[in-house]
């Protein structure tokens, strides 16, 4: 079995996590797929009462087909440079941020992920 970064869970009980092999069925990729997309640190996967699981808000679903979030692994991977850890990068996606209109992974998801990945770039360097 191959291994992929998992952090524990830090988030609240209230944020909602797709098992691994939701996300594949969501992204209609092999579920080792999405062990890659780990490796390659596309989403970050938290491990929650011994279950490995996805925050459900890092994916889009359209009715085409599910897909990460846009700007989602360019932002974890300007925090991942700037030296946070994936724990990090998650308290900082999942914290209400005043002045934004929510909080950055739900705002990465709408009209101001540019907004999100500006401050990302501000906080790394």
């Amino acid at each position: 079995m191959s291994t992929f970064p998992v952090c524990e869970d830090l988030l609240d009980e209230s944020v909602e996590l797709l098992q691994l092999p939701d996300v594949a069925k969501l992204l209609s990729v092999p579920v080792t797929h999405t062990h890659e997309m780990l490796r390659r640190h596309e989403f970050i996967a938290i491990r929650r009462h011994g279950v490995v699981g996805v925050p459900a808000g890092f994916l889009t679903d359209d009715g085409q087909g599910g897909k990460v979030v846009r700007s989602l692994p360019g932002t974890i991977a300007l925090l991942r440079d700037g030296g946070y850890s994936d724990g990090e990068i998650l308290r900082w996606l999942f914290t209400d941020d005043p002045s934004l209109p929510g909080r950055p992974a739900d705002v990465l998801r709408g009209d101001h992920a540019r907004e999100v990945v500006r401050r990302a770039q501000a906080m790394a360097f």
